[in-house]
């Protein structure tokens, strides 16, 4: 299997200050809207077959997912994530979470959430 670099350059991305702006909208699909009006926007910074990495941010309200293997960061905001058969969890800003794939999961998005994320599809 032949592996994607992540960047052809060193660098930083400043992500817990990006703009709102710098992160492109990714409208969720009305059927995963529980509560609220909720927006999601990403910042890609990686995305191969094997891997994904990059920046989600979810504004207050309520979704449900299904989860790829996931390990995230949360930069900044609250939420609860209710894992169907599973635990509940509540992150917030420096807290490191864990996902199994397939996982099915409801977020409640206390105050506008913002995570870097590291994704195997």
């Amino acid at each position: 299997m032949t592996s994607t670099p992540f960047t052809a350059e060193a660098r930083v991305v400043r992500a817990a200050s990006l703009p709102d702006a710098d992160l492109e909208a990714a409208p969720l699909d009305p059927s995963q809207v529980v509560a609220g009006d909720p927006e999601v926007r990403v910042l890609a910074l990686h995305d191969a077959d094997d891997l994904g990495v990059g920046v989600w941010q979810h504004s207050a309200g309520s979704s449900t997912d299904v989860e790829a293997d996931e390990v995230f960061v949360v930069l900044s905001g609250r939420a609860t994530i209710e894992v169907d058969g599973g635990p509940v969890l509540e992150v917030g800003p420096g807290d490191i979470g864990l996902l199994p794939a397939g996982a099915s999961t409801r977020w409640t998005i206390h105050e506008d959430l913002r995570k870097v994320y590291i994704v195997r599809p």
